[in-house]
């Protein structure tokens, strides 16, 4: 079995950047420190820092001025389920609970699944993952997750209640979401659903199905979401 591979220096500030803007230690409009100032204060070598912070600039997380630096780019607002930063690092963890309906677990791909696969995702199954996710201690997304089995060696064996997906993928695969395509329409919602969401059955609610795009060429993965949208708006851009 593969070993997770080691992760990069640049990776590694790349991280710790992120996480300070994520937790609002640079907000929008700041200077991150200069290039020298990084380099000293982590002992990385200039192509490294500059390798770092052009990850977050084609994160979308900062932008860089001539003759200023990096400047911390505004984060986006609302519940995020649409956009590639993720639910976890929108509303952050003080607000968001992640139960874990059903453990991560290798399986055939459904046969009528949502979105055409090739065939070696075919051969190699799937991971499965079923999540409900809680604002406020209020049901807002249960959430199935399908990820090919390739290349994600001891996948199954991380925790995930309180975790976010994408931070999973990105610090300890890196594996990053750089877009996708998505399916959204109302549907009434069933018997499982409205006693998840505390809803009367066949009250409507928000389903997306999603096929989100890594920097892994050719590594994609899946999730239907159903979504309470009773307190709560959808916002985010791809």
């Amino acid at each position: 079995m593969k070993t997770e591979i080691s992760v990069p220096h640049y990776r590694r500030l790349y991280e710790i950047l992120r996480k300070q803007i994520v937790d609002g230690v640079y907000k929008e409009g700041d200077l991150l420190p200069s290039e020298n100032d990084l380099c000293t204060l982590y002992k990385l070598t200039r192509p490294t820092v500059r390798h770092s912070l052009d990850a977050l600039l084609h994160a979308g997380m900062i932008r860089k001025h001539k003759g200023k630096g990096s400047i911390v780019n505004s984060l986006p607002s609302g519940i995020g389920i649409l956009s590639i930063s993720g639910t976890t690092s929108v509303l952050g963890m003080h607000n968001l609970e992640t139960r874990i309906l059903s453990k991560p677990q290798i399986i055939s791909w459904p046969s009528d699944f949502m979105f055409p696969l090739n065939e070696e995702y075919k051969n190699s199954g799937c991971v499965f993952l079923e999540r409900l996710r809680l604002v406020n201690n209020t049901a807002i997304f249960y959430d199935l997750n399908y990820l090919p089995n390739i290349n994600l060696p001891r996948f199954c064996n991380r925790k995930f209640d309180n975790q976010s997906l994408f931070d999973i993928l990105r610090k300890a695969y890196q594996i990053e979401v750089k877009g996708g395509e998505q399916r959204i329409r109302s549907i009434r919602a069933d018997a499982k659903v409205s006693g998840f969401f505390g809803v009367d059955e066949g009250h409507p609610v928000l389903h997306l199905q999603r096929k989100l795009e890594t920097n892994r060429p050719g590594f994609y993965f899946y999730s239907s979401i159903f979504c309470n949208t009773d307190e709560h708006a959808l916002y985010g851009t791809f």
